[in-house]
């Protein structure tokens, strides 16, 4: 099934957003060297005479290249030291991941579907063990709050959209529970047509 004239306009969108991202750096390096080199370069150029050349090159070009080398150095330095022993773009990443309902309470829907399989295949190879009996149980409640979300609805309606075939009601999730997703999101779908 081929994607329509909106999801096309938004992928590209998105990719040139991810290019601009990509060379923020490269080009926020060339800034702070440009910047910094001018704003430093009237303190120290009495010691470049204009008229002086080394290996040919005017005194005054190498002054400014070496002030901006300093500048990328001293960026460069930060950023080891950031990195090897402040790590706190570890700590970034676990804010990140607490933050993330997805990452510790809630599941996506294609891990409700994955533990939702296991589930049961755990109980089919033990059915008469206690324990894998309650943590199966277990799973299957935790399960059925899923379907509730609208990121279980919109992957409903979106897989009916693109496989052309609707999501079939799966055996681990509350009877329904499939249909009433896709219901929710037609009234939600119709709720914002008319606002």
């Amino acid at each position: 099934m081929s994607a329509g004239p909106t999801e096309v306009g938004k992928k590209w969108f998105m990719r040139q957003y991810w290019r601009l991202q990509q060379s923020q750096s490269l080009i926020s390096m060339g800034f702070w060297c440009v910047t910094l080199t001018l704003l430093i370069w009237p303190y120290v150029a009495w010691r470049f005479d204009a008229d002086t050349e080394w290996l040919g090159i005017p005194a005054t070009y190498i002054g400014l290249a070496s002030i901006a080398g300093m500048v990328l150095l001293t960026v460069l330095l930060i950023g080891y030291i950031y990195d090897q022993f402040l790590s706190l773009w570890k700590e970034h990443q676990n804010v990140i991941i607490e933050r993330n309902p997805f990452a510790t309470y809630l599941l996506t829907p294609r891990d409700a579907i994955i533990i939702g399989h296991l589930s049961t295949m755990l109980r089919s190879m033990h059915p008469d063990d206690e324990r894998i009996k309650a943590q199966s149980e277990w799973m299957e409640r935790w399960l059925a709050s899923m379907p509730e979300l609208e990121v279980f609805e919109r992957m409903v309606t979106e897989l009916d959209d693109r496989l052309g075939v609707p999501v079939p009601e799966f055996t681990f999730l509350p009877d329904g529970a499939v249909d009433a997703a896709r219901q929710s999101a037609a009234a939600r779908g119709s709720n914002e047509e008319r606002a």
